[in-house]
């Protein structure tokens, strides 16, 4: 089968160098990085940096400041996935996210076929799991060991030997086929068309949020990043509560943002004291989103920390402790739900949709993707 992989750099020097910037095994998990001093949160927000390094280059440097190298990504012929115990799914759509271009800055360490937002169709399947042939599914990311205390309360999101598609110790969906177990699918409602179904993992993950607190009717909420998924994260979001407002640096992206009828501002704009949010939601994929969510977030307030990179997030805990602000950690969440808001209109994916690609494009894709919202892998 064709399939995009992810190698490390071929020196020495840059595999020893990308394995000690790219401590964190997957979102979610603990990165092994020193904190550095940073200016006090309050201060005017200016949206850059200082000195000669921008978001990006400090995103990809380690604790001592060394640049770490991108990893190679190449179209290959690989054998089929098989993987015991699992479905065999012929990929009809995966899309490029975030954390799929941190994986290229060196997050994860991960080598292997990346993508885990994904649409196919059961071709193969375990003789107690046949009743799946033949059907269009998205799944879960995380497959679990089965055997820990995690997993038996059904929490494989935590399993400590947990395999994460595309991201940790399992290929993902940059391929003509990829393997996940029977529990992990969801099928795919026919009123949902492939180019929408894609979306499903990363609106499940903004559900996850309505998992871990009440969001009521009247709250203020704010997101921080204009990109796909503060998009997405808003929409859910206005669902409980219709007051939303997108902060973002692109013009472009905040004028996609009002087009789904959502507040848009630049994330430069300065907010009194008096009119700041109940929620923020970092989405920013940045280091210094969760600064600026705590800028915003009112005294006893949340902020939800969705934001996953290749890098650290030096923060000024002083406010968090005088303002009493609650910090969130938020991953993934559930299917059903959003392939309901999905399937609903809810949540608009269409206008996110800049580019259809195939993995022969994939140069092309990736640079695309890091500048413009979604772009899709149309496979084969």
């Amino acid at each position: 089968m064709k399939a995009l992989v992810i190698a490390r750099p071929s020196t020495p020097d840059a595999i020893s160098q990308t394995a000690r910037t790219s401590e964190a095994s997957e979102p979610g998990e603990r990165p092994a990085f020193a904190p550095e001093a940073l200016q006090q949160v309050r201060r005017s927000f200016s949206g850059g940096g200082s000195g000669a390094s921008g978001p990006r280059e400090r995103a990809s440097r380690g604790a001592a400041g060394a640049e770490a190298p991108r990893m190679r990504i190449e179209l290959q012929d690989l054998p089929l996935p098989d993987r015991a115990g699992e479905c065999l799914i012929r990929v009809r759509r995966a899309g490029i996210c975030g954390t799929d271009l941190q994986i290229l800055e060196g997050y994860a360490g991960f080598t292997g076929v990346p993508g885990h937002e994904f649409v196919g169709v059961v071709e193969q399947a375990p003789a107690a799991d046949a009743g799946w042939v033949g059907t269009r599914v998205v799944g879960e990311i995380n497959v679990g060991c089965r055997r820990c205390d995690w997993c038996a309360r059904g929490i494989k999101e935590h399993c400590e030997n947990r395999e994460v598609v595309g991201i940790r110790q399992h290929d993902g969906a940059f391929a003509e086929y990829v393997s996940l177990p029977a529990v992990n699918l969801h099928e795919v409602p026919d009123g949902i068309d492939d180019d929408t179904a894609v979306f499903a993992e990363p609106v499940a993950a903004a559900c996850r949020i309505f998992e871990q607190m009440s969001v009521a009717p009247d709250a203020r909420v704010a997101i921080v990043g204009d990109g796909r998924m503060g998009l997405l994260v808003a929409q859910v979001m206005r669902t409980a509560a219709p007051d939303v407002t997108v902060f973002g640096r692109h013009d472009a992206k905040l004028a996609v943002a009002r087009g789904l009828g959502l507040a848009a501002e630049r994330t430069d704009v300065s907010v009194p004291g008096s009119t700041r949010f109940d929620y923020v939601v970092d989405v920013t994929g940045r280091p210094e989103g969760l600064r600026r969510a705590l800028a915003l977030v009112r005294p006893r307030g949340t902020v939800v920390m969705k934001s996953t990179f290749h890098g650290e997030a030096p923060v000024a805990t002083w406010p968090v402790v005088v303002d009493e602000v609650t910090l969130v950690g938020s991953r993934c969440g559930p299917f059903r739900p959003a392939l309901d808001l999905l399937a609903s209109g809810a949540v608009k994916v269409k206008p996110l949709i800049s580019r259809v690609a195939r993995l022969e494009e994939h140069e092309s894709a990736f640079a695309e993707a890091r500048r413009a919202l979604k772009v899709l892998f149309q496979v084969p």
